[in-house]
């Protein structure tokens, strides 16, 4: 009767362990270590009450000694050991469990059988939990209930539910738990149809009405982003608990309608339900969503009065909600005052200054958190190669990919596309290209690097074969590397491939994509036609800054300045706040088409009207402007009288508008300037030769180039391409290695006998070469650009446009030669330089030689 007693209390007190503290399980222990007997009943309860709560090592340590004691267990002890071998995945020991299972004769149970399929299960041994599952003579809904859990929660979702569909099948009716486990698997799969199945048998069979199921189910299609069906099973439920109401808000936030989670925030703080620290996280991050900072101010005085300051997940939502509010201050804080700060901490206050454009402190922060001795993970060297990139510090990239592959992370597909993409923005080409063909398995993400690497260096032609490499290897495009593949056409100026591209676009229904659409716009205006720059604006279907941006741009660069204004104050009655970068285009679009006053208003009301500060890009554009339209001294004023000091740009401009107007003294200080701030460039050089020439001071000139000599400044040649059947070809000044070279300089001949018959004369003056006359127009007639529309005239059917891009500035020789040859043969001239867009056709150009 005694130690039937102590048995009975042993079973009572060991129940309870997972509701008292360590103490409880000590005195539970030391109920069996007091007992001069303890028989099988009392080490069962012992090891069961260990197992039930979490206490599996307890749990296997009590096992082996009751083994050791001679004691054999039964049916009810090996579910309870097995349930331990499972919870630590000790499947060493499970398997020897097992066989004293089968010794016993207790393979045949069907809780013992249940036990066995859980472990191999949780041990990922599917195939040998299978068969177990079927040696089970009379297997029961908990049998099946086992199985299909174990598949849910190991992520085999599918076949978590052909399971089920077997079961029912085979006349078996499910419970609320099978319901709940397959709702589980349907929204692993994200799969709504199957859902709405599983909802049925809910119904079907009675348990709609079980709160548990209805949160399951809410949860469900919250996560699915079905969020009507979840509202509509939300409002079903007569006494929301605060697992309903955390279901509902999460989904609204995982599928960004922080609007509405914070709604039902509301809701559920009139209802009377108080927040926990899951509540409070999803609506961190639904604040963090729209910007709503002193909101999360309030929520983060409620975590502290709940008394969650040291739980590391609270302190991760806040430093997000106050990253993405732009409070960057408030989010460091935040993060110093974490008594312990774990990897996941560190990495997100990295990502938070990597976001915000502060990639100079996320780097600072990476050996901050190396010599705190948190490691790191992919994650960490991601999100640092990200701001290597913004910062495009070559040395730093190649100490992370060291790094990388000391640490085993060079082979992570997230690293390696982090590596390919700060290698390509630190110009670091062949080191990026070595990394990708290194990589077994190159993804979509890789080969978007890549062509974006390619593109970014100017070598389009590579980034558009990578492309076609990707088709053939199966990899479907999105709407990230169309634009990468864009941005490659526009900066070729390759107008029929990136129509081509704008098929594929078409084809995988990224139109309706703005960042696809605004990559349209931006190739269409750099390839030369503003008309189909216009259809791909017209067709974004929500146009924001950058959509504007794009357009304003783009027809700022095609000297259509007025018009350029007219879609600027139509952004503006839409209700698009401007951007300085839209100012810039603005100031552009009136520079390109001479519109000063309209230009002066924008720039002296900048502040007033649109609430930014000028930049060096503002007051560049209005020098230019002025310069160019020969108010030189008003020019100077505004570099005298800028708030910060001029740079290049500044004194480019000034030095371009003393060429056009041939103001050696300004020309002069303008080029010493740009000679101390840019002295590598020999465009400074070669401007103010010009300027020299111009006014025939030869002396001067003969100086600037002995300069250029004794400086070893060479002349950036001139080059110049021209697109003809989906092929770019380059030519430069006297360029004689194309096949066709014959037919190009036979047609320059041509050409020159019926320019000089329509009065065309060469512009020889502006030809800086210490030769005579005769040699200087041979000279002018072989430019790079002159041999290009050559070519196209011979290689183009009859009528189409001549499109050509240089990378200088268009000489005064060639575009005088230009307005005369569009006449002659009756074709448009389309050629982009290095600052804008000429159109030459039927004798003029389209900047009104206001260039």
């Amino acid at each position: 009767m005694a130690e039937a007693f102590v048995s009975a209390v042993v079973g009572v007190v060991a129940s309870k362990v997972a509701s008292v503290a360590v103490e409880k399980i000590n005195q539970t222990r030391k109920l069996v270590d007091e007992s001069t007997e303890p028989d099988l009943v009392s080490w069962s309860a012992l090891i069961s009450g260990y197992a039930q709560n979490g206490f599996a090592r307890d749990a296997i340590w009590a096992f082996h000694e009751m083994h050791l004691l001679g004691l054999k267990c039964n049916e009810f002890t090996f579910p309870s050991v097995l349930k331990a071998c499972a919870f630590t995945k000790d499947l060493e020991l499970g398997r020897q469990v097992h066989g004293i299972v089968v010794v016993n004769g207790f393979e045949s149970d069907e809780y013992v059988g249940n036990s066995l399929v859980v472990l191999y299960s949780k041990c990922g041994k599917f195939g040998d939990s299978r068969r177990l599952f079927e040696d089970i003579p009379e297997r029961s809904v908990v049998s099946w209930n086992a199985l299909f859990s174990c598949y849910v929660q190991s992520d085999y979702f599918g076949e978590a539910v052909e399971l089920f569909r077997e079961m029912v099948l085979s006349g078996i009716r499910p419970n609320e738990f099978s319901l709940s486990s397959m709702i589980n698997a349907c929204t692993g799969l994200e799969d709504s149809g199957e859902g709405r199945k599983i909802h049925g048998f809910l119904i079907k069979l009675g348990y709609d009405s079980d709160p548990f199921s209805k949160n399951a189910l809410v949860d469900m299609y919250a996560k699915i982003g079905n969020l009507e069906d979840a509202v509509v099973v939300f409002e079903e439920i007569r006494e929301p608990d605060i697992v309903s109401w955390n279901a509902l808000i999460a989904g609204c936030v995982l599928h960004d309608k922080h609007d509405s989670a914070l709604e039902f925030f509301g809701q559920m703080r009139l209802s009377g339900t108080h927040s926990n620290m899951f509540t409070l996280s999803s609506a961190l991050k639904a604040c963090a969503g729209i910007g709503l900072k002193e909101l999360g101010r309030q929520l983060h005085c409620n975590l502290i009065k709940l008394n969650v300051g040291s739980d590391p997940f609270v302190h991760v939502g806040l430093i997000d909600m106050y990253s993405k509010s732009g409070l960057m201050n408030d989010a460091r804080m935040v993060f110093n005052l974490m008594p312990d700060k774990d990897l996941i901490a560190w990495n997100a206050v990295i990502s938070a200054h990597s976001q915000n454009g502060e990639d100079m402190e996320a780097l600072l922060l990476f050996p901050l958190m190396h010599e705190a001795g948190v490691g790191f993970n992919q994650t960490t060297l991601s999100t640092v190669l990200k701001s290597v990139a913004s910062l495009q510090v070559n040395y730093v990239c190649k100490q992370i990919h060291a790094l990388s592959a000391k640490s085993g992370f060079e082979s992570d597909r997230y690293v390696v596309n982090s590596l390919i993409d700060a290698y390509g923005k630190c110009a670091l080409l062949e080191d990026a290209t070595r990394i990708f063909r290194e990589c077994l398995i190159v993804d979509l993400v890789g080969f978007t690097s890549m062509i974006t690497a390619y593109s970014q260096s100017g070598q389009g032609e590579e980034a558009l074969k990578l492309y076609l490499e990707m088709l053939d290897r199966g990899i479907e495009p999105d709407p990230y590397v169309c634009s990468s593949l864009l941005n490659a056409c526009a900066n070729l100026s390759a107008y029929e491939q990136g129509k081509q591209v704008h098929v594929h676009v078409l084809k995988h229904g990224f139109m309706y994509d703005n960042f696809a659409g605004n990559s349209l716009v931006n190739m269409y205006a750099k390839c030369g036609s503003i008309d189909d720059a216009e259809r791909a604006f017209s067709s974004i279907p929500e146009r924001g800054i950058v959509s504007w941006s794009a357009m304003i741009g783009g027809l700022a660069q095609h000297g259509h300045g007025k018009e350029a204004l007219r879609v600027f104050n139509q952004m503006l009655k839409y209700g698009v706040s401007p951007n300085q970068i839209t100012l810039v285009s603005v100031l552009c679009a009136c520079n390109h088409a001479g519109l000063v006053t309209e230009a002066q208003k924008y720039f002296r009301s900048m502040k007033e009207l649109f609430g930014f500060e000028r930049m060096q890009e503002h007051y560049a554009c209005m020098i230019d402007l002025l310069g160019r339209a020969g108010r030189l001294d008003e020019a100077m004023e505004l570099v005298n009288t800028m708030p910060f000091q001029a740079d290049g740009s500044v004194w480019g401009a000034l030095l371009g508008a003393a060429r056009i107007h041939k103001n050696v003294e300004i020309g002069q200080r303008a080029a010493e300037m740009l000679l101390i701030l840019e002295p590598e460039k020999s465009g400074t050089h070669v401007l103010l030769a010009n300027i020299y020439a111009s006014v025939g001071m030869w002396n001067n000139v003969a100086k600037m180039r002995r300069l250029m000599k004794d400086c070893n400044v060479k002349k950036e040649p001139g080059v110049s391409w021209i697109e003809v059947k989906d092929k770019i070809y380059t030519f430069i000044a006297g360029d004689r290695s194309h096949v066709r070279s014959e037919e190009i300089y036979a047609k320059l001949d041509e050409l020159s006998e019926r320019l000089s018959k329509a009065g065309y004369i060469p512009k020889v003056e502006f030809d800086l070469h210490d030769v005579e006359r005769d040699e200087k127009e041979k000279l002018l007639y072989h430019h790079s650009e002159k041999l290009a529309v050559a070519f196209g005239l011979i290689a183009t059917p009859a009528g189409a446009p001549i499109r050509v891009k240089k990378n200088l500035r268009v000489c005064m020789d060639c575009h005088t030669a230009f307005k005369f040859i569009s006449k002659i043969v009756s074709r448009e001239i389309i050629l982009r330089d290095i600052n804008r867009y000429h159109h030459f056709k039927d004798g003029s150009c389209s900047c009104g030689d206001y260039w």
